[in-house]
């Protein structure tokens, strides 16, 4: 047996005057200030609508009212299923400015058939929309073009198509009274128009497909990174031409409704609805980058836009091109705070 002195030397025994060095630190649990930031970017325009309505039912009398209630929901409900396709756009990262003539031309296209039957008038507005849409999916997805050309590019055409069917807007078709068609725009359930519950039922479906569904997931995960979305597997090319088809689907959806509630195909409708639309989107809380938003946010966004509408006309002094002003002050505002509320999660 060895002896303690071949062992090594003993160790020195620790100073009590010198304080222990502590561990390194664990994992920080998630910072209050991040939670906030999160919420705040998802629902801050649900609180700015809820303080918006509260005030103006204060300030005008005739704003709570049903009738005005009934106005509000049913001229924003077109607008709403528009920005609905276009949320899913976006949150892929890419962009639709050809919904505004879509929407038009769905309108005509309904107009135009429904002198056959609603189901015709529904048909080929979606049929016809649906092929532009993919039209847009397939150039971006699979050619590898700029969605801002792309979609550029369809909205001309979709207006010139709408043109050439209208003889340059001379021709304006109409609805016929009475019709079944004529009732799903202009029909009412518990005092509110058709369009609403169908915009309703509408995002509840969206909502469903982006939080319950795995496509859902998906068009967050090709948003957040395509790169990374395709090395894990998922259909990114087919991800994106699906998000363009249904844009193209609602955005005719939509006018075939506004033409039923018009009784008539407008050809002056839809101009400049893209940017109402993106601009819903975006004040919603969805990152015009991609990867993160949400179908209820834009419906706040949507009837925040429709509220500010309805107060210029209560104002009565101010014509509607103020909306445009109002709306793009909203816009600026939430782009930067949705880049402070971005620095804010990743810092802390």
């Amino acid at each position: 047996m060895k002896p303690l002195s071949a062992l090594g030397p003993a160790p020195a025994p620790a100073d009590p005057a010198v304080p222990p060095v502590p561990a390194p630190p664990g994992p920080a649990r998630t910072p209050d200030r991040q939670r906030i930031a999160s919420l705040v970017q998802r629902q801050g325009v649900f609180a700015v609508l809820l303080a918006v309505v509260l005030v103006s039912s204060f300030v005008f009398p005739s704003f709570a009212s049903l009738d005005n209630a009934h106005n509000i929901t049913v001229q924003a409900s077109f607008l709403a299923v528009v920005a609905l396709g276009m949320t899913l756009v976006i949150i892929t990262g890419g962009i639709d400015l050809s919904v505004g003539s879509v929407f038009a031309l769905g309108g005509v296209l309904a107009a135009w058939a429904s002198q056959y039957g609603v189901v015709p008038a529904l048909l080929l507005p979606l049929v016809v929309c649906g092929a532009i849409g993919a039209v847009n999916g397939l150039l971006i997805a699979r050619a590898g073009m700029a969605p801002f050309i792309v979609t550029l590019a369809t909205l001309l055409c979709a207006r010139g198509l709408l043109l050439s069917l209208t003889h340059e807007g001379a021709t304006t078709y109409l609805v016929p009274r009475g019709s079944a068609f004529a009732e799903l725009g202009q029909g009412t359930v518990g005092g509110f128009g058709h369009p609403v519950p169908i915009a309703l039922v509408l995002f509840g479906a969206g909502g469903l497909v982006l939080q319950r569904t795995s496509f859902g997931q998906s068009l967050f995960a090709v948003g957040g990174s395509a790169d990374a979305a395709t090395l894990m597997g998922l259909p990114v090319a087919r991800t994106r031409v699906l998000v363009y088809v249904l844009s193209g689907l609602l955005a005719g959806f939509a006018g075939a409704l506004n033409a039923a509630r018009l009784s008539s195909g407008v050809t002056i409708v839809g101009v400049g609805m893209e940017l109402d639309a993106i601009a819903a989107v975006v004040i919603g809380g969805t990152l015009l980058v991609g990867g993160a938003g949400s179908v209820s946010g834009t419906l706040w966004g949507v009837l925040l836009l429709a509220v500010i509408q309805n107060l210029i006309n209560q104002i009565g002094s101010l014509n509607s091109s103020y909306q445009s002003v109002v709306s793009g002050g909203f816009l600026i505002v939430v782009v930067v705070a949705q880049r402070y509320l971005a620095r804010a999660r990743r810092t802390t």
